[in-house]
């Protein structure tokens, strides 16, 4: 199969895999927000998901992706190995995940004490499932990316969205409340986990031949590339979960709730980035590894293009309709949220560009710089968010994770610029480009949005700015069809 032909394949099932993702978990977030649970109870269950998501990264210490690093290369050179680095990853990350879920659930009435949060007690009980079946979940997902079966890795993502969706609404409904709704979340990954465990195991892991020795540093690679993955992965967590944790220490969990709308809103926009570089990442890494610079170049390159040419305009518009999209959809108890999605506009395509540049520098080799930027970025997230929530509230989280996290994706794009031959003049054409043509669509829109009354009133404002954007996009050339058709060719 063809470049093309294997980027147009994962793209596909991956952008429909996190369009169901986005869709279940949107349907989540105003099933509850708006109908199930009091913005006191949806911040308290926010609050829990961003603690064990901090700790999570306990659970598996990078060893998902340095495992889908080695099932690349090995697959290349040794397909056999593949055998070992599955079974080395599996063992480590079980007993690695096993104790720290225990410790958690075990000291979940400490935490909430220590927290002075009583709820998170009923919550946290349950973090020993969340902790070992996501971890289990993010290894088969990691190994089929390695094997590029990004189909697969997502059909494990929209199972794992559905069955969220489906747990997750059944408990709160008949009564569990904060707590269920966790539980669905376990549930969820446990389904997801199985899964996937079954499909790598029957079509992938029975194939190898069990003869072959396993190479005498394959667990010493393994283990050694994981721990750039885990100073990555771990400030990453802290750079994505501190803020939501201290805005529930300093404010509360009302304030979580305001905060998690409007992060939710900004992270719901950011799935087709998701699909496009969790396909190009190994290819661009593969390409490399072939000494094909120019072709990985040419590929991120295009991917970065489409990112701006998809996010400069849905930022604009973000910004814009903030005040209606909070009221309409989430209603008028979230008011709170609306400074906060406007925040997170510039976020969005900030969050784009990491999408694709992030993944790619793990599969280039060069986890560890990433790693200390990483690092670097999620301290100064930390820092400026005890400097500013005091003073701004849930604004200031925001604008703290904008700030650092603009500069961590620019450090990453210089990184990436130094292993391969980029084209900064032909993306800066592109970007000025689409720039002008979203600042005409966000006119047409600021004109309309005084006058949105409903959601049917919402949605033909944003229909009008998608069509205003698509007529400049196509009329000036920036978006061409027949361009589109041979992206990777």
């Amino acid at each position: 199969m063809s470049i093309a032909d294997r980027i147009s394949r994962g793209v596909s099932a991956s952008l429909g895999a996190n369009l169901i993702d986005t869709v279940a978990n949107a349907l989540l977030i105003v099933v509850l927000a708006r109908y199930l649970l009091t913005p006191e109870e949806y911040g308290l269950l926010f609050y829990a998901l961003s603690i064990i998501g901090a700790v999570a990264i306990l659970g598996t210490l990078g060893i998902p992706s340095s495992a889908g690093r080695y099932v690349t290369e090995y697959g290349e050179v040794d397909r056999d190995q593949v055998r070992y680095v599955i079974r080395a990853a599996l063992g480590y990350l079980l007993v690695l995940s096993l104790v720290v879920g225990v410790a958690i659930s075990a000291g979940s009435s400490l935490i909430a004490t220590l927290l002075d949060e009583p709820g998170l007690a009923s919550i946290l009980v349950f973090g020993a499932g969340y902790i070992v079946f996501q971890s289990l979940r993010e290894l088969v997902s990691g190994v089929f990316q390695g094997l590029n079966r990004v189909d697969l890795s997502a059909l494990v993502a929209a199972v794992s969205a559905i069955a969220r969706f489906i747990f997750v609404v059944a408990l709160v409904s008949v009564g569990f409340g904060a707590a269920g709704a966790f539980l669905g979340y376990v549930l969820g990954f446990a389904v997801s986990a199985a899964l996937g465990g079954a499909l790598l195991y029957g079509r992938f892991y029975r194939t190898y031949d069990a003869t072959v020795d396993r190479a005498d540093d394959l667990v010493q690679r393994l283990l050694e590339y994981a721990v750039p993955l885990t100073a990555t992965r771990g400030a990453s967590m802290l750079d994505k979960q501190v803020d939501t944790i201290l805005v529930g220490i300093i404010v509360g969990p009302l304030g979580v709730a305001y905060y998690t709308v409007g992060k939710q809103v900004s992270q719901v926009a950011v799935a087709p980035a998701t699909s496009l570089g969790s396909t190009i990442s190994p290819t661009v890494g593969e390409q490399k590894a072939g000494k094909e610079d120019s072709r990985a170049a040419r590929i991120y390159e295009r991917s970065f293009e489409a990112i701006v040419i998809l996010y400069v305009p849905a930022a604009v518009g973000l910004f814009l309709v903030a005040g209606p999209l909070v009221r309409e959809v989430f209603g008028p108890d979230y008011a709170g949220a609306v400074i906060v999605v406007q925040i997170f506009s510039l976020y969005v395509l900030v969050n784009a560009v990491s999408r694709i540049t992030s993944d790619a520098l793990d599969f280039l080799g060069r986890a560890r710089e990433r790693a200390i930027v990483k690092t670097t970025m999620a301290v100064s997230n930390f820092g400026l968010n005890l400097l500013l929530i005091p003073v701004i509230g849930v604004a200031g989280a925001a604008l703290a994770t904008v700030i650092t996290h603009s500069v961590y994706v620019g450090a990453n794009v210089v990184i990436i610029s130094r292993e391969l031959p980029l084209s900064f003049a032909r993306i800066l054409r592109s970007t000025a480009g689409v720039t002008a043509v979203s600042l005409v669509m966000g006119v047409a829109v600021a004109a309309l949005v005084p006058h949105v009354s409903g959601i049917p009133s919402f949605i033909g404002v944003v229909g009008l700015g998608v069509a205003v954007w698509a007529v400049l996009s196509v009329g000036s050339g920036l978006v061409d069809v027949v361009e589109i058709r041979e992206y990777f060719a």
